[in-house]
């Protein structure tokens, strides 16, 4: 028998059997030895990683380290509120806006993150602890508002007391190891535990105390460790995808040696405009989606070519890390003579292939899409490129000149005409429809891209080319293009063809595939069945956030469960005030419920926190419409039209609402 498929036969087993009884927490933590316990076998590396910023994710406040940031005390201003980081009677405190829009002191508790910044959790009521917005930056003692100009007040959603910057269910799972949440929903409280606090060595190798114990049992001898396995480069990345992407949870119980896509949901680039057309970062994108559209990936590149493991920092410095490839002898990578390609430019390979975005104020990143810069798309599509990054003084068109005075028609690659096209599904522009066709099927891209393609045919679903292009590709060889393509077909379902195809989804052999064909199917799905009780997990998981609670409201509505879905719909709104798709979807179930007065104070409620939000007044219009007030459904209809001329729903009901000539 092979001795490495042996091997793998015993850690697929071990691995297995310690995971199945996921409640008891006593057993779930029995096959974690803790980091220390690699410490004396594997100095080298436990050193490098003490010192990283995986190993001081998270940590207990700790009076010698900390007590620089408190003491003497500060204030500091955002907005015309004064925050104040002190230390009184013993106990470090921030004193700031609270729950009850008072100032008050919070005791601090644990320390969040290590390098740039560092912020600071606050233990609260149900075993919640919430993230501070007064963040302290170690390296030049400065104390700021992490949010910068964006002032939240108590009450919202996002305000530091809210459920955005809640640890339990926002941030802990990627800052500490083996964390399991344990959401109560009947007393909306946490019971939140961990196998380590921080990222230990068992977040990446998996649980090690049958090898601590193998290994002391076996001190001398040369056999190698059966409870030891070893990763394949893609479930590396993957691995490191867990935690370095923007995603939804399918199941608490990701492990190293996962399939990614059988316990996350990935997000990528859509119509929410998160990301850049070519694929880099926008928002606080992390670094996996731009990774996984990149060349190098493609190409077969993966963290570990350029991270320490352990450090996690690069491996080597400057331009001799990406010259150890591009030297030459590497048929995948083009050889680059570093004084020719830059020209009179003096930035390295990183300043113009990974340009850096700042977040969090103190958080500057780099974009590992490995993109091109490109000075044409920034003037076409506001697409930022790399060279006025850096000369932040100079226009596009002077960055445009050497661009194209140093490379010529070579700008004129595949990468720019894509981005173009992905703009253009963006506004929903007809002609996109066949470029993404074109890309969906093109297996010279990467799943990546195939997979944002098939994000994009949804608005085209029910046009047949469409239809045929996203059914051909629930056989792809790759997950996250099957599942973008069962999402996009969803407006398509009507079509007999169409929905016996995404029945056959459901038992889809990964988990991320069978989840989205289960919400597809949402109205007759037998939530029994696999697909169902992995839907039903995944809305457990997120029962504790407002878009928890109005996803279990979509899936009652869907299965004409209007009273049961406006419990959920009542949660959501209340834990998420400014958000008008939840508070208007409350309004008309409250409708459907024949309680008026409810809805129409529902949409008061609505306009009151967001009053620039056009929909709210046309679903007013829309449900005095139902109920035969057509006087105050124009006048609704109106001021929906004022905050948005030209809004198409608003002009549509205004027509219906004019009576009829005689």
């Amino acid at each position: 028998m092979n001795l490495g498929l042996f091997f793998s036969m015993i850690v697929a087993h071990i691995v297995g059997a310690e995971f199945q009884n996921t409640k008891n927490e006593a057993t779930h933590f029995t096959a974690f030895a803790g980091s220390e316990s690699c410490r004396d076998c594997h100095r080298a590396d436990y050193d490098l990683w003490a010192q990283s910023n995986h190993a001081l994710a998270e940590r207990p406040l700790q009076v010698a380290t900390d007590r620089t940031a408190f003491n003497p005390p500060r204030d500091f201003k955002h907005g015309d509120e004064t925050t104040t980081a002190r230390i009184q009677n013993g106990q470090f405190q921030i004193v700031t806006l609270g729950l009850e829009s008072n100032r008050q002191p919070y005791r601090i508790e644990r320390v969040f993150g290590h390098d740039p910044l560092i912020q600071f959790l606050t233990p609260f009521p149900g075993g919640r602890y919430q993230v501070q917005e007064a963040s302290y930056d170690p390296k030049s003692n400065q104390w700021f508002y992490v949010y910068g100009d964006d002032l939240r007040n108590p009450g919202e959603y996002g305000h530091w007391t809210g459920r955005g910057m809640n640890w339990n269910s926002q941030c802990a799972e990627c800052h500490n190891t083996r964390l399991k949440k344990n959401y109560d929903a009947g007393t909306d409280s946490y019971h939140t535990t961990m196998a380590e606090m921080g990222v230990g060595c068992e977040a990446c190798h998996g649980p090690l105390k049958a090898h601590v114990e193998w290994r002391n049992a076996h001190t001398n001898t040369t056999l190698l460790d059966p409870t030891v396995f070893k990763l394949s480069p893609a479930r590396i990345v993957g691995l490191c995808g867990s935690c370095h992407s923007r995603n939804t949870d399918l199941t608490e119980n990701f492990k190293p040696g996962d399939s990614f896509y059988d316990h996350y949901a990935l997000e990528t680039l859509d119509g929410d405009k998160r990301w850049y057309p070519d694929g880099q970062i926008k928002d606080e994108d992390y670094e996996f989606e731009a990774f996984l559209g990149s060349k190098m990936y493609q190409d077969g590149v993966i963290c570990l070519d350029c991270h320490n493991p352990h450090s996690y920092k690069n491996t080597l410095q400057g331009n001799d890390l990406c010259m150890r490839c591009h030297i030459g002898g590497y048929p995948k990578a083009p050889k680059i003579d570093p004084v020719s390609h830059t020209h009179e430019c003096k930035s390295d390979c990183i300043g113009c292939h990974m340009p850096v975005t700042v977040y969090m104020q103190r958080h500057p990143r780099r974009d590992h899409g490995f993109t091109i810069p490109d000075p044409l798309l920034t003037k076409e599509l506001n697409v930022p490129n790399a060279c006025n990054r850096c000369h932040a003084g100079k226009t596009t068109d002077w960055s445009l000149k050497y661009a194209d005075e140093w490379y010529g028609t070579n700008m004129n690659r595949s990468t720019r005409e894509r981005a173009r096209w992905i703009a253009a599904a963006e506004s929903g522009e007809a002609e996109a429809n066949e470029k993404m066709i074109g890309l969906l099927a093109d297996t010279n891209q990467s799943p990546y891209w195939r997979a944002v393609a098939a994000t994009f045919l949804e608005q085209w679903a029910v046009e047949p080319a469409t239809q045929t292009a996203l059914l051909a590709q629930l056989k792809s060889e790759h997950p996250l293009v099957r599942e973008k393509a069962v999402r996009s077909l969803e407006p398509a379902l009507s079509d007999t063809n169409v929905a016996s195809a995404l029945q056959g989804m459901l038992s889809d052999p990964l988990r991320n595939v069978r989840v989205a064909a289960a919400w597809v199917l949402r109205a007759t799905v037998d939530m029994q069945g696999q697909a169902g009780q992995d839907l039903q997990r995944m809305l457990d998981l997120e029962a504790d956030q407002p878009t928890g609670q109005f996803e279990e409201a979509m899936l009652l509505l869907s299965r004409q469960q209007p009273a049961e879905a406006l419990v959920h719909l009542k949660k959501a709104t209340a834990w998420d005030k400014l958000s008008p798709p939840f508070l208007c979807t409350q309004a008309q179930v409250q409708d459907q419920l024949g309680q008026l007065a409810g809805a129409l104070k529902t949409l008061d409620q609505a306009e009151a926190a967001v009053p620039d939000d056009p929909h709210i007044p046309y679903v007013r219009a829309m449900i005095l419409a139902r109920n035969g007030r057509n006087e105050e459904a124009k006048a609704a209809v109106n001021r929906a039209l004022k905050l948005q001329p030209g809004f198409q729903p608003a002009l549509g009901l205004l027509n219906n609402l004019h009576p009829k000539s005689p």
